[in-house]
Formats: C-alpha cells, sequence, structure tokens
C-alpha cells in the first residue's frame, strides 16, 4: 500500500462511511484470518483462497511493503490508521480505495487488525455520507429543514437558522406558525401536506414576508419541497429548501413597476397633469411625499433654459402627492413658484443633472431645505428621514426637479431605490417633454386660428349675431369651417359662411386665405353672385399654385360658400352659394324654411356661373347660416339633420346667444365627424327717422337746393357739428354726378353709426381720385370728399352707380 508522503496516518483524512465496506480480519503475523463476501466483491478473492494467506499478496507491488510496514508501525502507536490506498484485485488491476484500520483484542491479549476499504472510483455516493454529508448539509448557502409527518421541525441548517433569525433549539418540535410569525404558513404547511400525501415535489414556490431576523422589511424566497422515504417506501418527514430571492423580487418589481408607470404617466399632453400623474404613481409605491417642480418656462411651453452659473431659474410646483390627506408636507401649492436655496440638494441635483441620495437626512435636514425656516419645520414635524432627488431631463435638457421623501415607511432609500427613481423620472421626462412641446404647438395653432376668424362679430344696426364654432380637431382648435359679418356701405352688412375640405392645420391655413380674400372682394361693394365669381377664379389659380402639395390643394379644391347681403333700409337680403348648404330663415311668426336658392358648384371648379337670390326679411325675422358639420352627424340623413334644425330653431323668441347654444346642444348628440360653424342673425330696420332721399333733376342749379335740404335734414337729427363737411361733400357729389353722370340724381342720407351721403345716377362711369394741378379749374372734388369723409367708394346697382362717403357721428355730450 502506498501511503501519502509528508502526511502523517491519521483517521481526521477518512471521512469515508465504511458501513458497507469491505473487511478482512488480519492478526498479528500479517496472515488474513477473517474475508467478508464484500471482500470478494471488491478484490475478485474468494474466502477459500484469500484466509491463511499473507495480506502481502493485496499489495499493488513490491516497494509498496516498506508503506505497509510504516502503516503498521502507525497502527502499533495509534491504535489505527484511515487514509487513501491502493490494492491489487485478482485479475491483476489496480483498485483506489479508502481504508479504515482499527485495532481489535482478543481475550487472550493478542492484537488482531480489522481493515475496511471501499473503492473510492466506483462508489462516488461515499462522499455524500457520514461526516462529509454532515458538513455538506449544514454549511450549505441553501436553508434546509426536514420536518416530520405531523410538520413539525426535526433538523435544520445554519442557514435557514439565519434566515428566520430564531436559533435552531427554539424551533426544533414546533410547528412553521409558532417560529414564523410573519410569513403565510397557512399556504406553506398546505403546501408540506400536499407533498406528504402525493409524493410529488414542489419547486420554486415564491413567496414573500418578514421574519424575526428582518422584522422591518419584507423579503422574497422561493422553496422547494419533497418527501422523504424510508427503505419501504412510507413517508417518514418531508425535506424543503429555500434560498432568498429578494433581489430578484425586487428587480421584477421595478421592471412591473416601469411597466405600469408607461401606461400611468403621460395620458394626456398636458404637463401640469403629467407632473402630477408621476407623483401620483409613487406615491405610495416608493415613497411617502413627492414633489415635481418644473421650470417656468416649460410650464409655458417655451425652450427650457440652460443653467448658467450659480443663478437658479424659476422653478414652479408641478405636482404633488402625500400619503397624508392635503399634502401638509407641503410648502407650495400646485402652480406657485418654489423658492430654491442654491446650497440645497435640489440646487446641486439641477446644477450637476445627476440623482442625489441620502439615507438618513436625520442629520441633515437643514442642508436639504437650504436653511428655510418653513421647510425645515415641515421636515422634523412629520418625521422626513430619508432623501432622494432626481433631475427631470429630456432630449439633452434640464426641465426641473423631483423630490422623493420617506417619513412614515420604516427603511431608508437605497441605492436601488434611486435607480428606480431614475427610471420613472426619465419616462415621466420624456411625457413631460412632449407635453411642453405639445403646448408649445398648441399655442401656435391657436394662435393662428385666433387670427384667421373674427374676434367679435357685430352686424351694426343691421342685425343681432351670434356664433359657434366646433373643429373636429378639438385638441388643437383649429380647423377649415369659418363665417364672418362683414359691415359694407349704406349701413348693409355681408353674412358669409364657408367650409374647407379636410381639418387642422393645412384646412385652417386655407381658411384664412379665402377668408381673407372675402374682405377684400367685400369692400368692392360686388354682389353675392360676382364675389363667388372672383373667389372662384381665386381657388382656381390657388388650386394650380399648390399642385405639388396635395394636402393643401385638396383642402383650396372643393372649398363652399355662402355669401349674403342685408340691407336694412330695404329689408331685403340677396344671396348666392357655392355648394353651400342653404340657410335656414325663421320669420316673426316663428315658422322656418329653407329657400330655394340656385345651386352654385363648390369653389375651384369652374364649371356653373353662380346666380343669387332676394328675400325679404323683416325685421324681426332670423336667419340661420351653417356648415354641413351640423346637420350631417350619427351617421343620419341630411334631411333628418335639416328636420332637428328646424325644431332647435322653432325657439327663435330666444335670447341669440341662448338659442344659438340650444341649437347645438339639440344637434350635436354624437361625436363629430367634421367641423361645426354656425352663424345666426336676427334682423333689424332701419326706419324714417334714420334714412331720408331726394330726387334731384340732372340741373347745376340744384346743388344749393341739394345743399339746403341736406342741411335742414341734419339740423333735424341735431347734427350742427358735422353740417360744414357734409355740405361739401354733398355739394361736390351732387356736382360730380351732374357732370359726368346721366340723370336723374338721387339723394340720400343714413344716420346709423356713422353718417352716410349717396349719390346715386344712371351712369356706369367709374369716378376716379386725382391731384389737380394748380392751373386747373376743376379736378379736386372726390380728393375733397377723400379728405373730409371716413371713407368713401363706388356701388354699382342695377340702373347705374352710387358714389357714397361716411362720416363719424360726433360723440354724445
Amino acid at each position: 500500500m502506498a501511503i501519502p508522503k509528508g502526511i502523517a496516518p491519521t483517521e481526521t483524512h477518512v471521512p469515508f462511511d465504511m458501513a458497507d465496506a469491505a473487511s478482512a480480519l488480519i492478526d498479528a503475523t500479517g496472515i488474513i484470518i477473517g474475508w467478508t463476501p464484500a471482500a470478494e466483491r471488491l478484490l475478485g478473492y474468494p474466502a477459500a483462497d484469500a484466509m491463511k494467506q499473507p495480506a502481502r499478496m493485496l499489495l499493488v507491488a513490491p516497494e509498496d511493503a516498506a508503506q505497509a510496514e510504516a502503516i503498521g508501525s502507525w497502527c502499533q502507536a495509534h491504535g489505527g490508521w484511515g487514509g487513501l490506498g491502493r490494492l491489487r484485485h485478482r485479475d491483476g488491476r489496480r483498485i483506489e480505495v479508502g481504508l479504515r484500520v482499527g485495532a481489535m483484542r482478543n481475550p487472550g491479549g493478542d492484537t488482531s487488525w480489522l481493515v475496511s476499504g471501499i473503492d473510492v472510483g466506483s462508489v462516488p455516493a461515499w462522499a455524500l455520507s457520514g461526516s462529509l454529508l454532515q458538513a455538506f448539509l449544514t454549511r450549505s448557502p441553501i436553508g434546509m429543514a426536514v420536518l416530520s409527518p405531523d410538520l413539525r421541525y426535526v433538523w435544520m441548517n445554519d442557514t435557514l437558522e439565519r434566515y428566520g433569525g430564531l436559533p435552531r433549539e427554539q424551533r426544533m418540535g414546533r410547528r412553521m406558525a409558532e417560529c414564523l410569525p410573519g410569513l403565510d404558513t397557512e399556504a406553506l404547511e398546505a403546501q408540506l401536506r400536499q407533498v406528504l400525501k402525493t409524493g410529488r415535489p414542489v419547486i420554486d414556490y415564491e413567496y414573500r414576508g418578514w421574519t424575526i431576523a428582518h422584522p422591518h422589511r419584507e423579503h422574497a424566497y422561493s422553496t422547494s419541497f419533497f418527501r422523504l422515504d424510508n427503505a419501504e417506501g412510507r413517508p417518514v418527514g418531508v425535506c424543503y429548501m429555500g434560498i432568498d430571492v429578494t433581489d430578484r423580487w425586487r428587480a421584477r418589481e421595478r421592471l412591473a413597476l416601469l411597466n405600469e408607470a408607461s401606461a400611468y404617466i403621460g395620458s394626456t399632453l398636458d404637463v401640469m397633469r403629467t407632473a402630477q400623474e408621476l407623483a401620483d404613481f409613487a406615491v405610495p409605491r416608493l415613497a411617502d411625499f413627492v414633489t415635481v417642480d418644473l421650470l417656468d418656462s416649460v410650464l409655458r411651453g417655451e425652450e427650457p433654459l440652460e443653467p448658467t452659473g450659480d443663478t437658479l431659474p424659476v422653478f414652479r410646483r408641478a405636482g404633488q402627492t402625500s400619503i397624508r390627506e392635503g399634502c401638509p408636507e407641503s410648502v407650495a401649492r400646485p402652480g406657485d413658484a418654489v423658492t430654491v436655496s442654491p446650497t440645497s440638494p435640489f440646487a446641486c441635483c439641477f446644477f450637476s443633472g445627476e440623482a442625489l441620495l441620502d439615507p438618513v437626512m436625520d442629520s441633515s435636514i437643514s442642508a436639504w431645505s437650504g436653511d428655510d425656516p418653513a421647510r425645515t419645520a415641515k421636515a422634523r414635524e412629520f418625521g422626513m428621514r430619508s432623501l432622494m432627488v432626481a433631475p427631470i431631463g429630456a432630449r439633452g435638457a434640464l426641465l426641473g426637479v423631483a423630490s422623493f421623501v420617506r417619513s412614515r415607511h420604516p427603511e431608508p432609500f437605497e441605492e436601488d431605490d434611486l435607480l428606480l427613481a431614475e427610471e420613472l423620472v426619465a419616462r415621466a421626462a420624456l411625457n413631460i417633454d412632449n407635453a411642453r412641446r405639445y403646448s408649445r404647438e398648441h399655442a401656435a395653432a391657436l394662435a393662428l386660428q385666433r387670427s384667421l376668424l373674427p374676434h367679435a362679430l357685430s352686424g351694426g344696426q343691421a342685425v343681432e349675431v351670434a356664433s359657434r364654432y366646433l373643429p373636429t380637431d378639438a385638441r388643437n382648435g383649429v380647423g377649415g369651417d369659418w363665417f364672418d359679418v362683414i359691415p359694407l356701405s349704406g349701413a348693409r352688412v355681408a353674412l358669409v359662411v364657408g367650409d374647407v375640405v379636410g381639418h387642422g392645420i393645412n384646412a385652417a391655413a386655407t381658411m384664412g386665405r379665402l377668408r381673407t380674400a372675402v374682405h377684400t372682394l367685400a369692400d368692392m361693394d360686388l354682389t353675392p353672385e360676382e364675389l363667388l365669381a372672383h373667389l372662384d377664379d381665386l381657388v382656381i389659380r390657388l388650386t394650380e399654385e399648390e399642385s405639388g402639395q396635395e394636402e393643401v390643394a385638396a383642402a383650396v379644391l372643393g372649398a363652399t360658400c355662402l355669401y349674403a347681403i342685408y340691407d336694412p333700409v330695404t329689408q331685403r337680403c340677396t344671396m348666392a352659394r357655392a355648394g353651400h348648404p342653404t340657410p335656414a330663415i325663421v320669420d316673426a311668426s316663428g315658422e322656418v324654411s329653407f329657400p330655394a336658392l340656385p345651386a352654385g358648384p363648390p369653389l375651384g371648379l369652374g364649371s356653373l356661373p353662380f346666380e343669387s337670390a332676394e328675400l325679404a326679411l323683416p325685421a324681426g325675422s332670423l336667419i340661420a347660416l351653417y356648415t354641413d358639420g351640423l346637420i350631417v352627424t350619427c351617421n343620419q340623413d341630411i334631411d333628418v339633420g335639416l328636420g332637428r334644425l328646424s325644431n332647435a330653431l322653432g325657439q327663435a323668441a330666444l335670447p341669440l346667444e341662448e338659442l344659438c347654444s340650444m341649437v347645438i346642444d339639440t344637434l350635436m348628440t354624437c361625436p363629430q365627424t367634421d367641423d361645426v360653424a354656425l352663424l345666426l342673425a336676427r334682423t333689424r330696420a332701419l326706419g324714417t327717422g334714420h334714412v331720408v332721399s331726394w330726387d334731384l333733376p340732372c340741373d347745376p342749379a340744384v346743388v344749393a337746393s341739394a345743399r339746403s335740404l341736406a342741411m335742414r335734414q341734419l339740423a333735424e337729427w341735431g347734427l350742427e357739428e358735422v353740417m360744414t363737411t357734409t355740405e361739401l361733400i354733398v355739394s361736390e357729389l351732387v356736382t360730380n354726378a351732374i357732370r359726368h353722370g346721366i340723370g336723374p340724381i338721387r339723394l340720400r342720407l343714413i344716420r346709423h353709426d356713422v353718417l352716410i351721403c349717396e349719390v346715386a345716377d344712371t351712369s356706369s362711369t367709374s369716378p376716379r381720385l386725382r391731384h389737380a394741378r394748380t392751373t386747373d379749374e376743376g379736378g379736386r372734388g372726390l380728393f375733397l370728399v377723400a379728405q373730409l369723409s371716413r371713407r368713401w367708394g363706388t356701388r354699382y346697382t342695377e340702373g347705374g352707380k352710387l358714389i357714397w362717403a361716411e362720416q363719424d357721428l360726433p360723440e354724445p355730450t
């Protein structure tokens, strides 16, 4: 046999379980006097061949004899030996064995030696028995325990003892519920009973709770259970092995929180709402009190200001939430400016752009509050004990700072909590920045819309008006429908409603171009059919110009418009339409009708001429102009929509604003599919007390009479202050009509918001304003009229033309 060199043979090196070992008994002279069947199986020698033979026949090589003698000497001195060696099988092969030699004394005092050995190569299970098995189980990093069939502890290793925090001797013989009050022991014992009953193991059963070892912090464990059976296959107990998977559980929880946060934070494109959602989500999942402070420029939708030097920009409280109702810890309300000390962690976080963690802030409350007495008092009053501060940044820009505080939570923040807070803030920051960008674009869109639609409508003394506008794109507030009320000469007023194809910015821009064109054409005092013809030519040109931009071209082509002119003197209304729905008329008795106006084509087609129709609208009549989005709703037929509109307008006696709201509420009962514009106008009349006219012959001598007639009328109206200028205007206009026109001549004065002087003749010659030379005897008439009047112009009529001039009335005393 070979003895390991340099190592004294000792039993402490033999951790083997020799219960099933091959054994031989050797007397003091080295002769084999005992041989077991196991020895025969190990070495191949039958008992008959081994008995009475010298033990040296089992040596592998002759040189092993000296080592065998050394072992014998050791045994004589120490009473035994154990270690590794090698023996020769009967067929000549070598077998590595683990040996144990022990002394045996017979009654006569002679000593024999019992040698036991096992094949360490063919029996690897040797290492799982005996003292090594005990060390393996006891020192394993996995918690292990054995419970009896009635689920009482009978054995556990050191690791499980550390997990539970209760000494081993206090757990032996007791049930789980008696030792682990912070765990759901009923569920655990249910698993154990199932395993005892079925014999099927349970793998990776996870549960959470606290133990005596960690009474203030929840831990997660993963445990496997299997049944222990005896040699007859009967269950004698159950074993469970568990590991602490708190880190894995927390990582999974953080991932779940982040996924949940993605759905919770950023539900709207509102900066304040998004900041509040961040605070609401973090309490109480992560902190007891959270504040979100954003740059004032961010809340206004502007670009965030970059930190410069040690100067802090203006911050405003955008969101805050507490586990306590009403956020009593806060020193500011949402929307308030927040005072920040340059030495506080808040300022350090903003300037550095890095998150800060103060796990235990008891000794640094003053530093955290920046020596602000109010903040310091709040921190001490509510027991704020742990703090995290994270910068809110997106796309390379800092938007603000979020603060997370624990007061009731027993555990301080950790690095993992800071990582979670940073990730939550980063996700919220993108939504905040998107909301900021949207706010800026939304403000621009609203500004565009406000600039394109009329700011205030006034029908003067001609009509009383009310309107409503509902864009389909309610979020941006822009669309392609429009309406207008345009004052015209002679106290008349133009009522306009139009509809551009599509929605959004392109439609709004197109609407603005058309509205501006209508204003320009209206100032030319064109009739409705002439105005639409010019507008149609404009749309054709715009379509050709925008041929490379399909969306813009589509918005222009196919636009519709209705243009109406109401004259409060004659109480008549002239209308023409280009593919637009017919207006609704409500007479004084409340009857609603839809007049049969000639149907012109939509703008830009250029296929058919436009025609106008004239209606009598006595004072008190109501005219409703609208776009098809009002009547084509809920996928209903247009006739159904017209019927509902007719029923709603039957309440025409209501104040106009109330009626306008009622019409919208009655017809808009489902989500919009198109922009909606509604313009209601109630007609008025200018009676004889406001209008006077005279027919004059085409004779230069009549100019003096015209002046006298006008002066007497002004005296009756109490307008002596404008007599001088009116006398000159009447004189020049009548003279101009006599010289350049064809009689008869008609002079008319109209007093309403302004004083209007009109002179009509049967000539179609257009007057021309020019500067007269010093040598000219005439040519200054219209120049004087333009200088003396507020504005002046020419309007063509069926019988000729009419030149008019307006003057401001004197302020009442």
